[in-house]
């Protein structure tokens, strides 16, 4: 029997996995229960602090699972905040593994950790430096977790390690940022870019996952569904325009709307609309054995018909 630690388990992925895996083999960790299965055993765990050493301490585990994220920070939340779950959350639960000799630990990274930059090649293999820009707090906190991570690999090789290099996410009732976009009545474009997306569904996802905790092999992976679509694709599939816009003049907009909170977003957004990752699943297909169910094209229309657009 194989004991597997979920943190984060309340969250999307981790309720998927939850329900996707023996009840009497897993313990899901969270703030709260929130809408868990009954039949799943839960144990509250605040990363920021001590928790995760007390709790994986206790529980003793083989594997962990550290779902536990920022994605879409919540109104009011500050940076800080967000790097203490982030990128301290993750170095608590870290130490705790090998603190408590945990035999393997999974971690949902982010194609992000890549960075939004001009030359990035497209698509990106998982041989690609993490340079997550400073400016999105998401980004840099992933790189900053892949540093810590790559460290840790060196020094304590006893713990096997899997990196999922997570592409965006989408499924029934998912809703964020960038599923945002996507209900405007134009697509907002940068003259000159193809804004390019890859999507992987909920549910590969979680099988994904499940996989890497119960016997897939260690490694760092990028997860996506096959191919990607351009905002002109998009928006053509929506049945929306597409509102394209210089750089410069969008910058020029967010940098006088957002000091006066017109606009959530600052003059820094723009690279996220031009120099999307794009991310190669071959390794994720070849090495680590998981064929996507569904490609991002699939999973986008799958999203668009249950969001009812």
């Amino acid at each position: 029997m194989t004991r597997i630690l979920i943190t984060g388990g309340a969250g999307m992925v981790g309720r998927a996995l939850a329900t996707a895996l023996p009840a009497d083999d897993i313990v899901a960790t969270d703030l709260a229960r929130g809408s868990l299965p009954d039949a799943v055993r839960f144990q509250r765990m605040d990363v920021t602090g001590s928790d995760p050493d007390t709790v994986i301490g206790e529980e003793r585990p083989d594997v962990v699972v550290h779902l536990a994220s920022i994605v879409t920070p919540p109104p009011g939340m500050t940076r800080e905040q967000a790097f203490a779950v982030d990128v301290t959350g993750t170095k608590n639960v870290l130490e705790a593994c090998i603190h408590h000799k945990v035999k393997r630990l999974v971690v949902t990274s982010s194609g992000a950790a890549y960075g939004y930059h001009a030359d990035n090649p497209v698509p990106l293999t998982e041989d690609a430096p993490c340079r997550g820009n400073p400016e999105f707090a998401y980004a840099d906190h992933k790189r900053q977790v892949e540093e810590m991570l790559a460290q840790a690999r060196w020094l304590h090789p006893q713990l096997e390690q899997v990196v999922l290099r997570v592409g965006t996410v989408l499924g029934a009732g998912t809703d964020n940022q960038i599923t945002a976009l996507f209900h405007r009545k134009r697509l907002l474009a940068i003259r000159g870019c193809d804004s390019p997306f890859v999507f992987i569904w909920t549910q590969d996802l979680a099988r994904i996952v499940r996989r890497a905790a119960t016997g897939g092999p260690a490694g760092i992976f990028n997860v996506a569904g096959d191919g990607w679509l351009s905002v002109d694709t998009l928006a053509q599939t929506l049945g929306k325009p597409v509102l394209r816009l210089p750089a410069w003049g969008l910058k020029a907009a967010l940098a006088v709307a957002h000091p006066l909170g017109l606009s959530q977003y600052g003059p820094e957004q723009v690279r996220f609309l031009q120099y999307r990752p794009v991310l190669a699943n071959d390794r994720l297909k070849h090495d680590f054995g998981y064929q996507p169910e569904l490609t991002s094209a699939e999973v986008f229309d799958l999203w668009r018909r249950e969001a009812g657009l």
